[in-house]
């Protein structure tokens, strides 16, 4: 008896390991926006209850990638946590670029998602990486009461464009930046510049210097992505999204 026991046992505690990695599926989905299709990458937690909505975090992939490559390495997370990722692809992979991909473009997604999921509205966050953290700082700032908060890894200001970024926000949206200490493509003093800029607007912002870290993100991503998820964790939006509509050309 104690040896069928012990088997059982360890039986249970496989499983249980098992469980404590299970990752949500990655699916390619698309919808149409700007008169074309587009094209966007989706893992929902199979944990996610109807009656009651998740967050959502949009990610914002870097140059020469697609949607997949971030929300591949935030599948698990969103499943242990129980809320829902999506990656869309830009209209071009070399750079995000406005207004292609942004702001209309990255509302409709989540409304579209919104469609689809029982996503909580006042729980819509950006994470980019790399040019995606480029485009997810300047988006928070352009819609800052549609998104509860931005997480960056090895992104920061574009240089002259913080002034007019920061007076278009309408409420102090909350930073999570990230950079590796040893990044030579967004030095750690360039997003130290960034984190002031913020700090000095008003916004509430935090800096996680990585040591021993360059620019390459994704095998440091299980790492990187719990921060940023134990960022968001923290902001909701006070009340309903609004989305500023902006005429940008």
């Amino acid at each position: 008896m104690t040896g069928r026991v012990s088997v059982l046992c360890a039986a249970f505690l496989a499983l249980a390991a098992l469980g404590a990695t299970v990752t949500a599926k990655v699916v390619r989905e698309s919808f149409a926006s700007g008169g074309r299709d587009r094209i966007y990458y989706v893992a929902a937690s199979k944990r996610l209850d109807l009656g009651k909505p998740a967050p959502l975090v949009i990610l914002l992939h870097g140059s020469g990638r697609d949607g997949s490559s971030l929300v591949e390495k935030w599948a698990t997370l969103a499943e242990e946590k129980g809320f829902i990722v999506a990656g869309p692809d830009a209209s071009n992979t070399a750079s995000w670029k406005a207004p292609e991909d942004g702001p209309v473009f990255l509302r409709e997604l989540v409304e579209h998602l919104r469609s689809r999921y029982p996503i909580d509205p006042r729980r819509v966050y950006l994470f980019g990486h790399s040019a995606g953290a480029y485009f997810a700082l300047q988006m928070g700032l352009l819609e800052s009461r549609y998104f509860a908060a931005v997480a960056l890894h090895a992104g920061a200001f574009n240089e002259g464009e913080e002034k007019w970024l920061l007076s278009q926000a309408k409420r102090k949206i909350p930073f999570h930046l990230a950079v590796g200490d040893r990044d030579e493509r967004v030095p750690p003093a360039v997003v130290r510049a960034t984190r002031d800029a913020l700090r000095t607007g008003g916004f509430p912002v935090e800096l996680v210097e990585m040591s021993n870290h360059d620019h390459w993100y994704y095998d440091l991503a299980p790492k990187i992505n719990r921060a940023a998820w134990t960022f968001f964790a923290t902001h909701a939006l006070a009340e309903d999204p609004v989305y500023e509509d902006l005429n940008l050309r």
